[in-house]
């Protein structure tokens, strides 16, 4: 099937709820191909989106009007796969659990760099909002992070929350935590290299005990 049919084809089942899968050649095409049309999707006005981990799931209430670019751009990595058996990568007590870097360094290296516009700073960085991080202005690509804490100092800073834990926020309190900044730092940091060239096998070698992103469903409310 081609790439452009398939991208079809998920959009209109995902948005309406109605899951479709996807083999595994039709999902690496898709996160491989930067450019189709299925990135350009718009995501629902509001959904949720379950996250299973090595650590059981949690369930998160995502919310358009919040950051618009940011929802589009979570949607269709969730649902494209992107984050499927990838790692909390960054997880600092008392702060922040990240993740974003794809289990297969092919992948990767098409979206390390691949930012989109800013959003508007809408609702505070409070305990349980998830937000995308970021470098600077404009440098949004695919890693977010899940606040432990209220950090609300960052919202001066332009990160702009795009929904909240609503269901299992034990489960992201409880991700390993004993690496701190060593296993995967911040963007700012500048030390992500080896995640993006090695991909979760790297990490599972160097931080075996990084709890695993399973999967992400997303949950249509309508």
């Amino acid at each position: 099937m081609a790439i452009a049919a398939i991208a079809a084809l998920v959009a209109g089942a995902c948005t309406h709820g109605r899951g479709v899968v996807l083999t595994p050649d039709q999902q690496r095409a898709i996160l491989l191909d930067p450019s189709s049309s299925f990135w350009a999707t718009q995501a629902p006005r509001a959904f949720d989106a379950r996250v299973e981990t090595s650590k059981g799931a949690f369930v998160l209430e995502i919310e358009r009007d919040w950051a618009p670019r940011g929802v589009d751009r979570f949607y269709n990595l969730a649902r494209a796969g992107f984050f499927d058996d990838s790692r909390f990568h960054r997880v600092v007590p008392r702060f922040i659990a990240q993740f974003g870097i794809p289990a297969a360094p092919a992948v990767g290296a098409v979206w390390q760099n691949r930012a989109f516009p800013d959003d508007s700073v809408t609702h505070s960085n409070v305990r349980g909002t998830i937000a995308f991080a970021m470098t600077g202005p404009n440098t949004r690509t695919t890693q977010l992070y899940i606040s432990l804490v209220d950090n609300t100092r960052l919202d001066v800073q332009g990160f702009s929350p795009i929904g909240r834990v609503v269901d299992g926020m034990a489960v992201v309190d409880s991700l390993y935590s004993g690496y701190g900044e060593n296993s995967g730092g911040g963007m700012r940091a500048g030390k992500q290299a080896p995640l993006f060239s090695g991909g979760s096998a790297y990490l599972d070698r160097e931080y075996p005990k990084l709890d695993r992103l399973i999967r992400i469903t997303i949950i249509d409310r309508r």
